[in-house]
């Protein structure tokens, strides 16, 4: 405490020093997208165009009028949801995956503002994984943007969504990552179009690829499994 008292400007930088490098350490410490994710990054299909933008990555497929403004979860490589991600842009809707600073959505919660006007889409979703999600809804609850929907992946609102949005939410029953707890809290803020879908034998981690997840439950059925049958839920809601 004397030391601290003599020279309160050296004792500020050295904690300014401290907290900076354990930021450091922690951002870089992050879930990289695997070698399947990559590979379906540089493919070239008839259905699906992959580009790189300012933002991040635009999955062009056959849509004309819909697109998700997709955010990728914490401290996760956002090209490691390509697998997911161009399955919904060859069958339901294109995508906007959006790089995150720092791989964290928090540090970015309205990106979506930056890519939008970038775009004549008439129907915009927005969504994310874990707490991409979580930052796509508060971005949903408080922008005066015009979205049609949501679309949570093992994620969940923490404000009120607007009334007239739709919201799809999938949870892998084995999801050790998630709590559970705040998921029931939430329902309080969903709008009375909510479709909530759990996948049975899914887990936290496989919505993404980029290997096991710190925490996370065993998955009794495979990534791809997971992946077909999360498109299937969105493809089958979008269209109502």
């Amino acid at each position: 405490m004397k030391d601290r008292k003599k020279n309160p400007a050296a004792f500020f930088i050295i904690f300014i020093l401290t907290v900076t490098a354990l930021f450091s350490i922690y951002t870089t410490r992050y879930y990289r997208a695997d070698e399947y994710a990559r590979k379906i990054l540089n493919s070239k299909t008839n259905a699906v165009t992959i580009t790189k933008t300012g933002y991040g990555w635009l999955f062009d497929g056959p849509s004309e009028d819909s697109a998700l403004i997709f955010y990728p979860g914490a401290r996760v490589e956002e090209t490691a949801y390509a697998p997911l991600l161009h399955r919904i842009a060859s069958g339901v809707m294109d995508v906007c995956l959006v790089k995150m600073p720092f791989h964290l959505a928090v540090f970015d919660k309205n990106a979506a503002d930056k890519v939008m006007p970038q775009y004549n889409y008439q129907k915009w979703y927005i969504g994310g994984h874990s707490l991409g999600g979580a930052m796509a809804a508060l971005y949903a609850a408080e922008s005066a943007n015009p979205l049609v929907g949501i679309i949570l992946l093992a994620s969940y609102p923490t404000k009120p969504l607007p009334e007239n949005l739709k919201e799809i939410l999938l949870v892998g029953s084995e999801d050790g990552v998630i709590r559970w707890e705040k998921v029931d809290e939430s329902r309080q803020y969903s709008p009375r179009d909510c479709t909530e879908h759990i996948i049975q034998g899914g887990n936290h981690a496989q919505f993404g690829s980029y290997g096991k997840q710190k925490g996370d439950g065993e998955a009794q059925i495979s990534a791809g499994v997971q992946v077909d049958e999360t498109v299937e839920v969105i493809r089958d809601c979008v269209a109502k």
